[in-house]
């Protein structure tokens, strides 16, 4: 142990890292109980169809075969819907079926051949239906109701939408904005659309559930809520939480996909009916066509201006795409989109969004979810109207971008506000006022965006232990879920108490083991997680100081602890271990860190893509793109970096590539070779610019948020370029070289 150990600002490594790299790491998918079966489910082939029959005969062929152990059908389960916050998905589909891909019929055999082989044998006879699939038409005065008996459900929010099909609206008003209308010089009105984004984690969705001697449910599951799966999977099967234990687990990437229960409650009715522990793991294809994808939107915004760029009122209409069911939603109601209207001085606005249910693939939670839909429409908006005006992007946003004091466009008051110099910064290391370069047979452009976000809250408890050999050792119910945040608190535990961080043990808790955790997600971890962490360790210096004071005689209120060491004027320093030692045990403390979000608080992000066009082809290239953050203190500037990079090749593949294509409700896009995510070789040359803001954030030292706000203005910087490049409007993404071309070819025989 060193003397003067520093590690907060450092850009160290994964602690985590060697566990990973030599296999010691547990997923759900390695753990391997005695006995342990293999859970495979036969899935719908149409999109919205009745059950007309499961035939008997089929079901028991299969269930006769050697290495079969169970077949469910819907009448083999209880009627119950589950979810996570909305309840309204059948554990398996009993009467209707209403995506392609959904649950019908489930095994669990000895291995994956011999389950597939049974599920080759099911006959079922379904009545094809006309599917819904565009949320709009959904919406529309008699449209067929794809759920009957919605207002049954538990988890509806609090006001019930009453048009067709939806499954949520919220509002968020400020001003009025038909009086910012009639205020005008000119309005302008555009739809965009955006289609699904899978979050494509290396691991796909897996959990191990037994029903184990004592009649408890153990189930290990690569979600990154273990406390919200098992409240999730007790409404599901009628047993009380106590009786649940979610053992953690690591987890093989996230992105926000992985917060809910996915196939839980099915392998509980398999180990009950089996007697044996049950193993599902989905496959890519499965991943692809049933998995909880980030939702496609429709969204109309219309806006308000003075000649002089002033903005007087924007209006959003948000239409987001549920697909069958709205189980994976996180929230009850309508979150998505708040933010929308942007970081500006608007005097009026309103939102109106909406979840609508249409016979497409249940969508889920996503890195940031809603913003990058929304933002995208917004921001690309901006500069269609900026050009209109005849005035640069840039110029217009510094017009109209809310400063310290200012009210924001729905009436919010943030404190410390960093957008202009955030976007002043982005500007001067974008060289973005320099003359583009020319390429031939390319042309050139760039494009800019915005966006805030809010740092998150929640709930976290952690325990510090100190042994008597001078062991640290951190203990928390949080997942695992790649992001780097067991090296983040481990670093802010180092820098307290004077020891290497990756000298720290982390030892995960599961659900008997505390009363409650938030989970990851939100942008919560770093702030809500990493104080609980700086508090516990206050609290055990403290322990250690009086400690001092009474073993040794020192004056309490003259005695510290400072780099590993407990000191006092005069007297020779004794170090942590060795305290430890002489007390004749081990120390430790706890703390449960409680935290609102501070709506006053809010982070900004500005992206500059540069890209070159091919006149021949419409294939964009993307050769520089500069990211500029406001930012507090940087714990760990490697991770920092890896969020950033991250946010960004996401939304390059948002705006370019990555595009789950449909054929009459059916998902074609079936493998990751045909689901196309970004590579290094679609990275352009990527600028960062750190823009520190005087007063940091709620994190310790000051630490704000960097895992969420980024991605949201990537893909409306990129078809901003592509707009200046070309003049072509981009209303729809991802936009490919195919559409980009015929949208060029249009335009020149106009």
């Amino acid at each position: 142990m060193t003397s003067s150990y520093e590690t907060i600002g450092r850009p160290v490594g994964r602690a985590e890292g060697p566990a990973k790299v030599t296999g010691q790491a547990i997923f759900p998918a390695d753990v391997n109980l005695p006995g342990t079966l293999v859970g495979k489910c036969l899935r719908s082939p149409f999109p919205y169809a009745k059950i007309v029959s499961i035939t008997q005969d089929s079901v028991d062929a299969a269930r006769r075969m050697s290495g079969v152990h169970a077949v469910l059908t819907g009448d083999d389960v209880p009627a119950h819907l589950v979810g996570r916050m909305l309840r309204d998905m059948p554990i398996l589909a009993r009467d209707v079926v209403r995506f392609a891909g959904q649950k019908v019929v489930a095994v669990a055999a000895e291995d994956d051949d011999i389950a597939e082989e049974a599920l080759n044998l099911i006959q079922i006879e379904y009545e094809e239906l006309d599917p819904i699939l565009d949320p709009s038409e959904a919406m529309k005065p008699g449209s067929p109701v794809l759920h009957p008996e919605f207002s049954t459900y538990a988890g509806l929010p609090d006001d019930l939408p009453t048009e067709p099909n939806a499954a949520g609206h919220s509002q968020w008003l400020n001003g009025d904005v038909e009086k910012g209308f009639a205020e005008a010089d000119l309005i302008f009105e555009h739809t965009f659309k955006t289609n699904h984004q899978h979050q494509a984690y290396i691991e796909p969705h897996a959990s191990v559930v037994f029903l184990d001697n004592g009649g408890r449910v153990q189930t290990w599951v690569n979600s990154k809520m273990p406390f919200q799966v098992r409240q999730q999977l007790s409404e599901g099967i009628d047993m009380p939480t106590d009786q649940i234990r979610v053992n953690p687990t690591t987890i093989g990437g996230d992105f926000g996909g992985k917060g809910g229960f996915m196939d839980t409650h099915l392998g509980f009715w398999l180990s009950k009916t089996t007697g044996r522990p049950v193993r599902m793991a989905m496959t890519y294809i499965e991943e692809l066509m049933a998995g909880n994808p980030r939702h496609p939107a429709v969204m109309t915004f219309k806006t308000g201006v003075k000649k002089d760029g002033s903005i007087t009122a924007r209006q959003a209409h948000l239409v987001f795409d549920s697909g069958g069911y709205a189980a994976f939603k996180p929230q009850r109601g309508v979150t998505y989109g708040s933010r929308c209207l942007g970081p500006y001085k608007i005097p009026n606005g309103l939102v109106d969004s909406y979840v609508v249910y249409t016979n497409k693939v249940p969508c889920g939670s996503m890195r940031a979810p809603g913003d990058p839909q929304s933002i995208f429409a917004a921001e690309a908006q901006m500069d269609l109207i900026a050009r209109d005006l005849g005035i640069d992007p840039v110029e217009f946003r510094r017009k109209n971008l809310v400063q310290d004091g200012e009210a924001s466009s729905l009436g919010q008051l943030w404190q410390n506000v960093m957008g202009l110099r955030t976007l002043e910064a982005a500007v001067e290391e974008a060289e973005y006022e320099k003359e583009k370069p020319i390429s031939p047979g390319r042309l050139t452009g760039r494009g800019m965006a915005l966006c805030e976000r809010h740092v998150g809250a929640g709930s976290s408890t952690v325990r510090i232990t100190v042994d008597s050999d001078g062991v640290v050792t951190l203990f928390t119910a949080l997942p695992d879920t790649g992001s780097g945040f067991y090296t983040v608190l481990r670093q802010i535990l180092g820098q307290e108490l004077g020891v290497a961080y990756d000298e720290i043990k982390l030892e995960n808790w599961s659900t008997d083991d505390v009363a409650f955790e938030t989970g990851v997600g939100g942008s919560r971890v770093t702030h809500v997680a990493g104080q609980a962490v700086f508090r516990a360790a206050q609290e055990l210096k403290r322990q250690m100081v009086t400690m001092a004071a009474d073993l040794f005689g020192w004056p309490e209120d003259g005695t510290g602890f400072s780099h590993g060491q407990v000191t006092a004027p005069g007297q020779t320093s004794v170090q942590l271990g060795d305290l430890v030692s002489r007390s004749g045990g081990r120390m430790e403390a706890d703390h449960t860190y409680d935290s609102e979000r501070d709506e006053d608080i809010t982070v900004f992000c500005v992206q500059v893509a540069e890209v070159e066009v091919d006149v021949e082809t419409g294939q964009v290239h993307l050769t520089k793109f500069t990211s500029a953050h406001d930012v507090g203190a940087v714990l760990n500037p490697l991770g920092h970096q890896s969020q950033i990079d991250g946010t960004v090749m996401q939304g390059i593949g948002y705006a370019l590539t990555e595009d789950l294509q449909y054929d009459e409700g059916h998902v074609t896009t079936l493998s990751m070779g045909e689901y196309k995510i970004p590579s290094m070789p679609d990275m352009p040359e990527l600028r960062t610019v750190l823009v520190k803001s005087d007063s940091g954030g709620p994190g310790p030292y000051g630490g704000k948020a960097i895992g969420e706000q980024g991605i949201s203005s990537v893909a409306p910087a990129i078809i901003n370029a592509i707009l200046d490049a070309t003049g072509i409007s981009v209303n729809e993404i991802p936009v490919n070289s195919e559409k980009l071309l015929r949208a060029m070819q249009d335009q020149d025989k106009q």
